[in-house]
């Protein structure tokens, strides 16, 4: 696929039990300037901007998660005691299991997320009450089914390292048998046994296991199209008490994907018999249906090949509808723009865009500094007969696209730059709206994104920009090898074509 450049060079600056309070270690960012954008299925919504992007990449069976792991736990407290897990999903809105309440009332219900022990200091951690708990109204505790609760909390949380939501699983996603997925929660390490303390957070990676197969070893009919499972066929690895509600995740490219909500198995990590999760994709419509203003950010998560779960055969069981898929681009919902005005928001990886490394990324602050490699990887050298070409006025790009190389990843202009990658142009697109001082360059072939080359997200023009807005310039100024950064408290027009590089 070819791909677009957007580069302005404008003058300006530019028995089955529930597992309730159930876990049980489960696995579960003068200058010149350019911006460029390879243009991928954008989508500038807040939910997809931000979900899904933990600071790290790392419950019976399991073993302690790094703090920022999995920004998006929420533990679930009552009296001063947790009891259940959950998920962030948005800045006020968290997801968890029908389960774990047995009246709507809020009294003494507190919510904690960016937090990391259950005993002892957490630095990065935020409690909120919750206002309304809202179970599904088709839930069924005799049977399990829409195993699935809405608490709102009582104030928005400020998105962080350590505070983030997580992406849910869109209607059409498949969960292949097999598929590494990931629990985490603060539930019981075995049955009746304690985590102990200082009671920090589990994660654990367990296998989804298909439907049919899940059916067979529970009883034909116990496992509904609403629910998913997952765990090893001899047992070991699972959820249990006290990580009911928490979430269970898949890695897709950059983000994590939630499949399934904690809800019940047949004692805890038993040999065939894996645990019994709310099948997220189920549930948008319902969850859009409660949540009117920054819907959380739903995304398709495509297994490829055949489902080996399709194999299984027993009595009861319908003959399986044979189908096999290819892993597509995934899609995603829109969600309503409502974005934190966080004064370092580059941080907050997107789905297809505005992806910076949280391991390369981690410049915060004012003032002009050299940037490190991975630090932009969204900025382009524009360069003809081997020479960077500056960005100040509207003669610097002419229309002959075979003059013009792309060079993404540099960090120099002189020495070397292992991450870089060349491209040719082939065609360049001026711009006549906004008085001709934007351009389209169209690359000869797709690069291949990495810690040091992504996408960068664009401004719809829906936003506003007011006066003291914090922006961030990036680009090679003159007399220096490196790239220079600057942020500054600009007016008007300015701060919008500069935002467009942190956004």
């Amino acid at each position: 696929m070819l791909l677009e450049i957007l580069f302005n060079y404008s003058n300006s600056l530019c028995g089955c039990y529930c597992k309730t309070s159930r876990v049980q270690r489960v696995k579960f960012q003068s200058l010149h300037f350019l911006c460029v954008l390879p243009f991928v299925n954008l989508h500038p919504y807040v939910s997809l901007l931000v979900c899904g992007t933990p600071l790290n990449t790392r419950i019976v069976g399991g073993q302690d998660a790094l703090a920022g792991s999995w920004p998006w736990q929420a533990s679930l407290h009552r009296f001063g005691r947790h009891f259940c897990g959950g998920s962030l999903i948005n800045k006020e809105w968290v997801l968890t299991a029908a389960h774990c309440f047995s009246s709507p009332s809020t009294s003494n219900l507190v919510v904690y997320v960016g937090r990391q022990n259950q005993k002892g200091s957490n630095p990065n951690e935020v409690d909120r009450g919750v206002t309304q708990i809202m179970s599904h109204p088709n839930y069924t505790r005799s049977t399990n089914d829409n195993d699935m609760c809405l608490l709102k909390l009582s104030s928005p949380v400020t998105f962080t390292n350590y505070i983030r939501p997580v992406c849910l699983a869109a209607p059409g996603s498949s969960f292949h048998a097999g598929t590494t997925s990931w629990v985490t929660g603060w539930g019981t390490i075995r049955s009746g046994v304690s985590l102990p303390s200082p009671k920090t957070l589990q994660e654990v990676e367990v296998p989804v296991v298909g439907n049919r197969l899940c059916n067979f070893n529970y009883g034909v009919g116990t496992i509904t199209d609403n629910m998913i499972c997952a765990g090893l066929a001899a047992g070991g690895k699972d959820s249990c008490q006290g990580d009911s509600g928490g979430p269970m995740v898949t890695n897709q490219g950059t983000r994590w994907i939630q499949s399934g909500v904690v809800s019940f198995g047949k004692g805890c990590a038993l040999a065939k018999f894996p645990g019994v999760y709310t099948r997220v994709s189920q549930y948008q419509t319902w969850i859009n249906s409660q949540i009117s203003s920054d819907q959380p950010g739903f995304v398709t998560f495509s297994s490829s090949g055949t489902d080996s779960d399709l194999s299984v055969f027993c009595t009861g069981l319908s003959a399986p509808t044979t189908t096999t898929t290819t892993t597509t681009t995934p899609t995603t919902t829109p969600t309503t723009d409502t974005y934190n005005n966080h004064p370092y928001n580059k941080h907050y990886n997107s789905v297809v865009c505005g992806r910076a490394s949280s391991s390369l990324n981690s410049h915060v602050g004012g003032g002009s500094s050299l940037a490190t490699a991975g630090l932009w990887p969204w900025i382009a050298s524009i360069q003809t007969n081997g020479a960077h070409v500056c960005g100040v006025n509207s003669t610097c790009i002419q229309a002959n696209a075979s003059e013009w190389t792309v060079i993404l990843g540099r960090l120099k202009q002189s020495g070397s730059n292992p991450h870089e990658v060349t491209q040719n142009v082939i065609n360049i697109t001026m711009s006549n709206v906004t008085g001709n001082n934007v351009a389209i360059l169209r690359l000869a072939s797709q690069p291949t994104l990495s810690d040091y080359i992504q996408p960068i997200c664009v401004d719809k023009g829906t936003r506003t920009f007011s006066t003291g807005t914090l922006c961030w310039v990036a680009g090679w100024a003159t007399g220096q090898g490196g790239v220079s950064l600057a942020h500054k408290y600009i007016e008007g027009v300015h701060c919008k074509a500069l935002y467009l590089l942190h956004l």
